[in-house]
């Protein structure tokens, strides 16, 4: 006999899982903060002309904000619909799963 999926289960995996990205997420902006108020700092007691920390703050930031996106921004890549949505195009191709 074949186990039934456990729905509640999966929800719970998903739920645990998008849990541990936004603690992740969390951690990676107190790294930025943190290392870019020290090169601030570094910035400010050396002067030595312009502002350089502008571009780790900038570089740094770019890649949170896609982090950020890739969490708060759109629907996870997973979701049932679009699952159920690419078998049945792989059906209609004709692509069959024991090829390889």
């Amino acid at each position: 006999m074949e186990n039934a999926p456990n729905p509640g289960k999966d929800l719970r995996a998903l739920a645990a899982e998008q849990v541990e990205k936004k603690q992740d997420f969390k951690i990676h902006v107190a790294a930025y903060l943190a290392v870019n108020a020290f090169l601030v700092v570094i910035w400010a007691v050396s002067s030595d002309g312009g502002f350089w920390p502008i571009f780790p703050i900038v570089g740094w930031g770019i890649g949170l904000a896609l982090h950020a996106w890739s969490i708060f921004g759109r629907n996870p890549m997973t979701s049932e619909a679009r699952i159920s949505a690419e078998e049945d195009r792989l059906r209609a191709k004709g692509v069959d799963p024991g090829s390889p």
